[in-house]
């Protein structure tokens, strides 16, 4: 049988900004006094005969004879069948001195209802209450066992390989870097690493989102939390536990509710405010009319305002709000990672959705870095000659373009020739092969020692060489569009977004060339990562009010401008440190097409988070008038109050749904 959390146990409105940490920000108390820290699973069978007997003995009772000892005794049985752990958390509230909150204004509301003769009011009052909170429970509990599911990635243990050859089954958080792994069918690679030995197809889907598994053999790199469907692999191990992605993935989603938007705060300094105005509102509506009243001569009728003093207090509960909001934050990044989007807080998430203009970088972003040699051009030796030096003086570098030159380079590269490497961001790299000095970068690289170069005007990107200050030649590197990049671009035009902007440090051919075929309104080239910093300010700083800017980069070199844009979204990095510390947003693979997915779920999100604040707000606002003129009585306060509360918390837990989001 499942299991809800029990918040008549709570002391609090509440407010579920950390929902899986159980913790509530706004109620000012620390962690040995909030009973937030401390609820207690309940049974919902056991909840629900609960409800059941008091309701039996309530509708008993009703038949009874209006007077009796029997019938009170009766209906006091049924009151504290339901109410009984409201009361004492109310209680304990006063003692600490800190009463405003719901379980004090039900506590206050049911007795005055007792204390006037109201008897079934006052009993059904309480018992429809727990009836809302059964659902409420209900939803949190399946908001929350949702999002576990869709994170169920934690591996339980890892096969590894001794040196004798058998198998020991350990925990994964005591296995060492180059060990050797053993993942069979069906189990969860528990660790990063690289293929050593095997073939096999894997899931992918907990991390990326992907329903179409991926085939992984020797030499491959695999990430942990994928799921090893067919083959037996050896993997040799190249993170520890804590710094896997699994590891990080986990970390990152149960901290993303610390980050609290602005529509949580506002709700949270909210209840602090509301909850007292509204409890010393109900105080002034019981006393001050029927003692203007008989100031005037009039009857005061004391009951009838205690009563009406006492519906507002029913219908005045904050519930609604302090719940649904978090809750909608909450579910809206569940919902997201579901889609592999990993979104660090609701503030990101909330700013997100205010999104304008979205800057990308070229290489990894809308192109898939990989590189290939197109050719090599203006050459006075042989191109086997030029390849070789380029690959010399870049056998030291593990960038992408460094690996497609030394990758087409046939020969066997020897790099105890090398020496003085200097290699010199945006620019290139400077050292000496035997006794010649070797040059292998861009044109700024070619203009800094003086060196009378050749542009080509195919696009690609140019990779000059020079040796001994002498020009040697040119060779072109081309990458490749990603499939969905053109289509991703379209889409958030469609969305609203007014500029979409591309930043490269290539050459203007190149960029252009790329920001044509993918649909780019604007591209700035030749830029160092400064260049992109500043190209980002100036768009922030001529944008409207309220609007916001996004950059979508690698996580890597583009770490300074990833840090300066309003969100920062990195892609195609999950295994990389940078990525999860710079970016606020992180994309679990590298298809453009999640940027599209990231900014609809951030605003059907803050649709919602909007459809309960007006709701709640309006609702509460009419109902307070008519409880405030008598139109109203405790019946309709309460289910006005619980329904308000269950309509926001069921529209919530609507973020989680991204079914309609294909990928």
């Amino acid at each position: 049988m499942p299991k809800i959390h029990n918040h008549e146990n709570c002391g609090c409105c509440h407010n579920v900004a950390n929902i899986d940490r159980h913790q509530s920000e706004h109620c000012h108390h620390n962690d040995s006094v909030c009973s937030c820290h401390s609820h207690r699973e309940i049974n919902i069978k056991t909840e629900i005969v609960r409800i059941i007997i008091s309701a039996i003995i309530l509708i008993a009772v009703s038949m009874l004879p209006s007077n009796g000892v029997l019938r009170f005794v009766l209906f006091m049985v049924s009151y504290l069948i339901v109410g009984y752990g409201i009361l004492k958390k109310a209680a304990e509230s006063v003692i600490k001195r800190e009463p405003f909150d719901e379980n004090f204004l039900m506590a206050i509301a049911t007795i005055g209802a007792i204390v006037l003769g109201e008897y079934t009011e006052g009993v059904a009052v309480m018992l429809f209450y727990r009836i809302g909170a059964l659902f409420e429970g209900y939803a949190l509990e399946k908001s929350r066992k949702n999002i576990s599911a869709l994170m169920d990635i934690r591996p339980d243990f890892a096969n590894v390989e001794r040196e004798d050859g058998k198998l020991v089954k350990v925990n994964p958080a005591d296995v060492d870097i180059g060990s050797i792994v053993v993942v069979k069918p069906g189990e969860r690679v528990p660790i990063d690493g690289v293929v050593l030995d095997g073939a096999s197809s894997v899931d992918t889907s907990a991390l990326t989102g992907e329903s179409m598994p991926s085939d992984v053999g020797g030499g491959d790199e695999i990430l942990s939390g994928t799921v090893n469907l067919t083959g037996v692999l050896k993997i040799k191990t190249t993170k520890k536990f804590g710094e896997s992605t699994v590891s990080k993935i986990l970390d990152l989603v149960e901290n993303a509710s610390s980050k609290k938007s602005q529509s949580e705060q506002f709700i949270s300094k909210f209840a602090l405010v509301y909850t007292p105005i509204v409890c010393y509102s109900a105080l002034a509506l019981a006393i001050l009319p029927p003692v203007i009243s008989m100031a005037v001569g009039i009857d005061a009728n004391w009951g009838e305002w205690i009563y009406r003093a006492l519906t507002f207090l029913v219908i005045s509960c904050p519930c609604a709000l302090v719940i649904s909001i978090p809750l909608s934050f909450f579910a809206g990044i569940g919902g997201a990672s579901r889609k592999g989007v990993l979104i660090k807080g609701s503030n990101y998430l909330e700013t997100l959705s205010r999104v304008k203009c979205v800057m990308f970088d070229k290489t990894g972003t809308l192109t898939k870095g990989e590189f290939r040699v197109e050719g090599v051009y203006f050459n006075k030796m042989s191109s086997d000659k030029v390849l070789y030096y380029a690959a010399l003086a870049e056998s030291y570098s593990d960038h992408p373009i460094s690996k497609s030159i030394k990758n087409v380079f046939s020969g066997e590269l020897y790099r105890s020739k090398v020496t003085g490497v200097k290699e010199i961001a945006g620019y290139g790299v400077a050292c000496k092969v035997g006794e010649k000095e070797v040059y292998v970068g861009n044109d700024k690289l070619m203009e800094m020692y003086g060196i009378c170069y050749k542009k080509c005007m195919k696009a690609g990107t140019s990779v000059h060489i020079a040796i001994d200050g002498v020009y040697a030649g040119c060779i072109l590197i081309c990458d490749t569009i990603k499939e969905d990049a053109k289509n991703a671009v379209l889409l958030l035009k469609k969305m609203g977004i007014k500029n979409t902007v591309m930043l490269t440090g290539d050459n203007k051919i190149t960029a252009k060339a790329v920001a044509d075929e993918v649909g780019i309104d604007k591209f700035y080239s030749s830029l160092l990562p400064a260049d992109k910093v500043r190209a980002v300010e100036a768009y922030i700083n001529n944008m409207r009010k309220g609007e916001k800017l996004a950059y979508v980069g690698d996580g890597i070199n583009d770490a300074p401008v990833l840090a300066r844009a309003d969100v920062g979204i990195s892609m195609g990095t999950i295994g990389s440190d940078a990525a999860i510390e710079v970016s606020d947003i992180v994309l679990m693979d590298d298809n453009p097409i999640k940027i599209v997915y990231a900014l609809r779920i951030s605003k059907k999100c803050m649709n919602i988070v909007y459809e309960n604040i007006y709701f709640s707000i309006g609702i509460k606002l009419v109902c307070l008038v008519l409880g405030a003129l008598g139109v109203t009585n405790i019946w309709f306060a309460v289910f006005a109050d619980v329904g308000v509360m269950v309509l926001s918390v069921l529209n919530a837990i609507r973020c989680l749904d991204t079914r309609k989001y294909k990928g």
